[in-house]
């Protein structure tokens, strides 16, 4: 879909003029593995590097006007902050509200991982980290890299799926105003909070968040539509 025309028939000026872009950061070592990567502050690999690049020459194309200067936001951790400047966004303003999803206990784990250490089935969307023990899967702990950088992985209780749909419902209320009066955003972050604040946008029940696959560096446009919240594109 090209957003910067209207192709489909219907009556461009009940679109807004402002869109709101949720790019997710490039590939990282944990991303590829499969491992929960919310608060343990990692970097891209050379793929992730290529990817941010990439996704910022799509950007370019897909939306020449660009984006405001003081639109334009990263989550805090680094990968994210990467991923802003390969594409293109060298200084963006950090922005906690998007920070990812915090696992809790699982951070570091892979799923599958996670539940043979237990001996009993759970799982994310539905369990939540409350569910976990906040020692049962290690704790706080020093890891090493494929690199051989350590990497610090700090575990806390958690938040529950609700409570990062909360989170998500604030960034709605700010964000709405600014894509009704015309401007254009840009939020650079991570799979799982830009998932969930998608169905927040929509109206939705967070959990549909798991039917909305992003993939490394790749983004979703949310727009107004007659008045409405829309998604106007989506995993470009």
């Amino acid at each position: 879909m090209d957003i910067a025309k209207n192709t489909s028939g219907n009556d461009a000026s009940t679109e807004s003029e402002g869109y709101a872009v949720l790019l997710r950061h490039g590939q990282t070592v944990w991303s590829e593995t499969g491992q929960y990567t919310g608060r343990t502050d990692i970097p891209l690999t050379d793929q992730g590097c290529e990817q941010a690049k990439e996704a910022g020459q799509r950007l370019a194309k897909a939306f020449p006007n660009g984006f405001d200067p003081d639109c334009i936001f990263s989550s805090p951790l680094q990968r994210a902050r990467q991923t802003a400047e390969l594409a293109g966004f060298p200084d963006p303003a950090p922005m906690d509200e998007i920070l990812e999803w915090d696992y809790g206990p699982a951070e570091g784990h892979r799923p599958q991982d996670v539940v043979a250490s237990l001996g009993r089935d759970w799982k994310l969307w539905i369990d939540g980290p409350h569910a976990l023990g906040i020692d049962e899967l290690a704790g706080d702990r020093v890891v090493d890299l494929p690199s051989g950088s350590p990497v610090s992985v700090h575990v806390t209780q958690g938040e529950s799926l609700d409570q990062v749909a909360a989170r998500a419902r604030g960034i709605v209320e700010w964000l709405e105003p600014l894509v009704c009066s015309g401007r254009h955003v840009l939020l650079v972050a991570h799979a799982h909070i830009l998932r969930i604040l998608t169905t927040q946008w929509l109206d939705l029940d967070p959990h549909k968040a798991q039917l909305f696959r992003m993939n490394t560096a790749h983004y979703g446009v949310l727009g107004i539509y007659q008045g409405k919240r829309v998604l106007r594109q989506w995993n470009a």
